[in-house]
């Protein structure tokens, strides 16, 4: 069967064509108008994001959700997927949500994988900064021993950029966007 994939509007795709287009591949992202689609992850891709959604939900207040893998609205042509996000309880519709707006993410993951390398460390923290994402966390593979390292970035409000706050190897422990205390080592048990 031959695919016949859309031709993109001149001006780029917005958030609406993301949700419409038909037969879009799971995980498609929106970036500058540009569709992106993501390649298959990796072990140790999936097991740091299964490692970090345990680890942000056991500790969570009531008034914030950890979601995985859904899409951001940051504005009318960005709507990237970050591996896991951090929101209000309060912006969660309902099952049928597909998406949430960038004002009600307080704390924005990203899993750098070999397709998304620039994306992860560039592109997608600098957007997220400037749509006011007030925490961001940037997973990469320690290749000595597999393990994740967590580089973790707050906003400086007046700037709209990122300000890096620390890097953090066996054990992840912060104050924001509330109080975490995740095992790093324990990624070896899953």
């Amino acid at each position: 069967m031959e695919r016949h994939w859309p031709r993109p509007p001149v001006d780029g795709y917005t958030v609406d064509d993301l949700f419409t287009l038909p037969d879009l591949p799971r995980h498609t992202e929106l970036i500058d108008g540009s569709l992106v689609f993501a390649a298959p992850q990796n072990n140790f891709h999936c097991t740091a994001v299964d490692l970090l959604m345990s680890g942000l939900h056991s500790s969570r207040p009531a008034e914030v959700k950890v979601s995985r893998d859904m899409t951001v609205i940051l504005d009318r042509r960005n709507g990237p997927e970050p591996d896991l996000s951090v929101i209000r309880a309060a912006a969660v519709t309902g099952p049928n949500q597909m998406s949430f707006q960038g004002r009600d993410v307080l704390l924005a993951v990203e899993v750098v994988s070999p397709d998304s390398e620039s994306r992860d460390r560039t592109t997608k923290p600098w957007k997220y900064a400037a749509a006011g994402i007030p925490n961001f966390w940037r997973v990469e593979c320690d290749g000595d021993d597999d393990r994740p390292v967590i580089h973790v970035y707050e906003l400086d409000p007046l700037t709209k950029t990122y300000v890096h706050m620390g890097v953090h190897g066996d054990r992840i422990k912060v104050d924001k966007p509330y109080p975490i205390d995740i095992d790093l080592t324990a990624i070896d048990e899953l």
